[in-house]
Formats: C-alpha cells, sequence, structure tokens
C-alpha cells in the first residue's frame, strides 16, 4: 500500500479578489472556505488574516475571528498562520493562538528572494523578501521550544541549504516540513512580475530531492504564479512519496479562476487514479512527525 499523501491548502496569502474572485478575504469567506476544502479531502490549511502589518496580539485576534469558529465546528482541523511584516521571527501572534486554540505547525522562510516587478523596459524593480541567519535561528529555537513543528517556505535551493545545516547539527524542531515552492511565469504578485526559483520541471524537482539527499523530511511541491496542476509535479510527487501544496495563494492564471475545493478536488481525483490513499488530520501528524500527536 502506498503511503498517505497529505493535501494541504494555502487559501488566500495577500492576495486580493482583483486577482481571482475565489479568494477569501472576509472571516466569513475564510471559515466557508476552510470547512469546504476538509470536506474536500484536505487536511491542513495554512491562512493569512487581513494583513500581514498586524502583529502580537491584534494579528492573533484577527485569526482567531475566523478559526475559533473552524475549531468549533472541525476540532480535528489543522491549520498554520503566515508570519509578520515586522520580521521572520517575531512569532508572538503565534504563541498567542497557540495558546487560545492549539497550533501544531507553524512558518519559517530561511533565506532571500526577490520580489519584483518588471518595469517599462522589462527589468526588475521592487525588493528583495528576507530573513537574516539571526532570524532564522531564532525561529527555528522559538519552535522547539513551544514544540511547534516548522513548516519551511524553499524559495531557492540556498533556503534548502539552510534548512539542511539545522538537520545536520540537529537543531530542526521536530515535526519539520520542507515545502519546495516553484517558479510560475507570472511570478509572486501574478502578471509582469520577476518569477523566483526553479521552473516547474521533473528535473528542478528531482535536483531538490538530489539536495534532500538521505534527510527524512517530508516535502511537498506547489507553483507560485502558475498553476502546479498544469504540470507533471503532482504526479511525480504522488509517485516519489511527496505531498501536494496547493490553494489561491499560489496560483495564478489570467484566464482560469478556480475556487481553493475545485483545486482540491483534483488532488483527489489524481490520487484515486494513482492509488494513493488521502490522509486525515491524525494521518498527518503522524506522517508529519508532529510533536503533538492527540
Amino acid at each position: 500500500m502506498m503511503p498517505y499523501l497529505v493535501i494541504a491548502v494555502s487559501i488566500n496569502g495577500e492576495k486580493s479578489k482583483e486577482s481571482n474572485p475565489n479568494i477569501p478575504r472576509s472571516h466569513a469567506e475564510i471559515v466557508t472556505t476552510a470547512l469546504a476544502c476538509y470536506d474536500a479531502g484536505a487536511s491542513i490549511i495554512h491562512a493569512h488574516n487581513s494583513s500581514t502589518a498586524l502583529t502580537g496580539a491584534e494579528a492573533a485576534e484577527d485569526y482567531l475571528a475566523a478559526w475559533r469558529e473552524v475549531r468549533a465546528r472541525r476540532p480535528d482541523a489543522l491549520w498554520y498562520p503566515t508570519l509578520t511584516r515586522s520580521g521572520g521571527d517575531k512569532l508572538e501572534h503565534v504563541k498567542l493562538i497557540d495558546d487560545a486554540i492549539g497550533l501544531q505547525f507553524a512558518c519559517v522562510d530561511p533565506g532571500a528572494v526577490a520580489v519584483a516587478r518588471l518595469d517599462e523596459d522589462g527589468l526588475p524593480a521592487g525588493r528583495f523578501y528576507m530573513n537574516s541567519f539571526d532570524q532564522i535561528r531564532s525561529a527555528f529555537a522559538q519552535l522547539r521550544e513551544r514544540g511547534l513543528g516548522a513548516q519551511i517556505a524553499i524559495y531557492e535551493p540556498a533556503y534548502l541549504r539552510i534548512v539542511l545545516a539545522y538537520h545536520k547539527a540537529g537543531f530542526l524542531p521536530q515535526g519539520s516540513v520542507v515545502n519546495f515552492y516553484f517558479g510560475g511565469p507570472h511570478g509572486l504578485m501574478g502578471s509582469g512580475t520577476l518569477a523566483f526559483g526553479l521552473p516547474p520541471t521533473p528535473a528542478a524537482l528531482q535536483a531538490y530531492l538530489d539536495l534532500l539527499g538521505d534527510a527524512q523530511l517530508p516535502w511537498t511541491v506547489s507553483v507560485w504564479g502558475g498553476d502546479l496542476l498544469a504540470t507533471e509535479l503532482p504526479e511525480m510527487a504522488i509517485r516519489l512519496g511527496g505531498h501536494i501544496q496547493i490553494g489561491l495563494e499560489s496560483h495564478f492564471d489570467p484566464v482560469h479562476k478556480p475556487s481553493n475545493e475545485e483545486q482540491v478536488e483534483q488532488v483527489m481525483s489524481l490520487a484515486r487514479k494513482m492509488g494513493r490513499p488521502v490522509a486525515g488530520s491524525k494521518a498527518t501528524l503522524a506522517i508529519w512527525n508532529a510533536p503533538r500527536l492527540p
């Protein structure tokens, strides 16, 4: 029997309804979307609140306005919030949410990536989103102390090399998952923006797996600024024992505007076709070696 497949959904990010009218932004929309994704077959959701500019208690309460209701209606629901603009080591909102309703995972972004639009000359203009080595060290340490698994974004190969250094030194939190982010044709912000990282091809995924080597870390695939389900990556990941991260935070197509739950249904169909069972919440915690098992 093939190992269980985890379907994770990044439901909104900082995208607006201009990008896709199905992106949930209000608290009520987040509740409705989360429940629909769980019902469709997803076992874990990543969500943003109304603004990453919020910090501390204000950020936590903005999340809890939606996620208290999700948990009340589905007590086994797995999810995790994002970081704030104050930096990847400013995790006070994570701790407050954990105290209020409990978490299993939180984000770490261990590196730097260009976030740029293409100007009138077609040249990149923008900034680098980055967390320093001190911030990375602090973030991992806080999650280890709190007993939370790390959902680790791998925007570029250097991110994975940093993670592997922590893994080799024994400083990764238990329950760490590496999420391979492949750069689609449109970039992080949609049309007219610079793509990042490796392209969504089998050779690129194999390059990441070659880097990962014999490190026993679970991994997912996703495409940012494109459509994961229009590539060969989902089938390859399912075949090789990886997992799938979909959702409207990463998806972009100028014409095709799916919902989050429609993407889950597509992955479910592919998993059935390939004979790989899909994980529920308890199986996800076990497969991803979460520090807090029920």
